[in-house]
């Protein structure tokens, strides 16, 4: 049976490391420039090192997005920015223009290169193509349903990425114009406003500055929001069907959501690889409520059986529960008996707090007390990256801290 890879995103070092901790096999990062995520923090040239390192120091792999659609001014600086990632070492490229395609095979050769999901790769003639053009992977569109994935993999001797979870664009394969239209912003240039969340009413030619509701309903509409993908349910049929990457989205979400979502499939995945049966009720219900914990929409299958006739949010539905970073562990003061936390989100004494370790282990931890760096005791977290001295036990640097709170 095909082992697929746990691909998980890593907006930024701490992301990185993040990933690497709950389960990845290989992150994907985008740098400063040429990606799709502008707002996702990124690397400069000092972190990817850094990435890249730690990366490979556990034996695992890095890929680099280099998937804006490209102008001729950016066809300038391509070149030295390659030479800089095959110098660093990077293990492979995330590409859709079909001119840094060619750019990169010139230039280095020796990283393989994946054609991203913007390219909408959707049939086995164009994944022959991507082949005869130096393509080892190609990121299919979210559009293709498994059906069709098994012909283009019967077909065409090339490896198959398939998104598993994380938001869904209304356009097709991602390649919208709304953002750039409506704020001047490009999505394409990987700098978008996300415009199809956006609250809409209609207003008639004659009646300006009058809004009417689209939706019978006191919440309007959000006619263009779609749900977030969820494939959990689906991923024993993807592995029985040899695809070789799933892929998490999620540069811009916080390091919980890397750790969350990425410690449920990295389980998933190998329950069914050493049990070969179905996922039992009792396990995938919790793992789909820790899912929901991080997620900001409804779930849908997206197109993989098919288009799901419910895909889009329109009433802008949110899950009951949600889970709020709190902090990182940094450490454990022996001598203190505290777990050194550095703060993400304010939290305080006697609050229902857990921390979230690899592989899913939860341990609750409702300190009665906390302490600056000094000793003093404190009667909130209140600062941003400030280190909090919590009492506790002793888990392993990296661990989330996080609340579970009701919306």
């Amino acid at each position: 049976m095909n082992k697929p890879e746990l691909l998980l995103p890593a907006g930024t070092l701490e992301k990185a490391q993040t990933a690497l901790h709950y389960g990845a096999d290989a992150i994907y990062i985008g740098g400063r420039r040429f990606s799709l995520r502008a707002q996702a923090g990124n690397a400069d040239d000092a972190e990817m090192q850094e990435v890249v390192r730690l990366t490979h120091d556990a034996g695992k792999k890095v890929r680099v997005t280099v998937n804006i659609l490209a102008h001729n001014q950016d066809i300038l600086d391509l070149p030295g920015y390659l030479e800089r990632l095959g110098e660093l070492g990077v293990d492979g490229l995330i590409i859709a223009d079909l001119g840094i395609l060619a750019l990169a095979k010139r230039v280095v050769p020796q990283i393989p290169v994946t054609i991203s999901t913007q390219a909408s790769i959707s049939n086995y003639e164009a994944a022959a193509v991507c082949l005869d053009l130096g393509a080892s992977r190609i990121v299919l569109a979210r559009e293709v349903p498994l059906e069709e994935i098994l012909q283009i993999k019967e077909k065409v001797p090339i490896e198959i990425e398939v998104f598993v979870h994380g938001a869904m664009c209304m356009a097709y394969s991602g390649r919208c114009l709304l953002s750039q239209f409506m704020t001047g912003r490009s999505a394409n240039a990987g700098e978008c406003t996300q415009p199809c969340r956006y609250h809409y009413f209609l207003q008639e030619e004659k009646r300006p500055g009058q809004y009417f509701g689209i939706e019978e309903d006191m919440h309007g509409s959000y006619l263009l929001n779609s749900k977030d993908l969820c494939l959990l349910e689906q991923i024993p049929e993807l592995i029985d069907a040899g695809i070789d990457s799933f892929k998490v989205e999620g540069r811009m979400k916080s390091p919980l959501y890397v750790a969350s979502v990425g410690s449920v499939y990295r389980q998933a995945i190998d329950f069914y690889l050493q049990e070969h049966r179905p996922f039992p009720q009792g396990i995938l219900t919790a793992w789909k409520k820790e899912l929901e914990y991080t997620s900001t929409r409804p779930f849908t299958t997206g197109f993989i059986h098919g288009m799901d006739a419910n895909m889009q949010d329109t009433y802008k539905e949110d899950h009951p529960q949600k889970t709020t970073f709190c902090g990182m562990v940094q450490g454990y003061d022996e001598e203190r008996r505290c777990l050194i936390i550095e703060q993400r989100a304010n939290f305080g004494p006697q609050e229902p707090l857990e921390l979230f370790l690899p592989g899913g282990k939860i341990l609750p931890l409702n300190p009665s007390r906390l302490y600056d760096a000094y000793g003093v005791e404190m009667d909130r977290a209140r600062h941003p990256k400030q280190l909090i001295w919590v009492p506790g036990p002793s888990v392993e640097k990296g661990a989330i801290l996080r609340r579970t709170e009701s919306i």
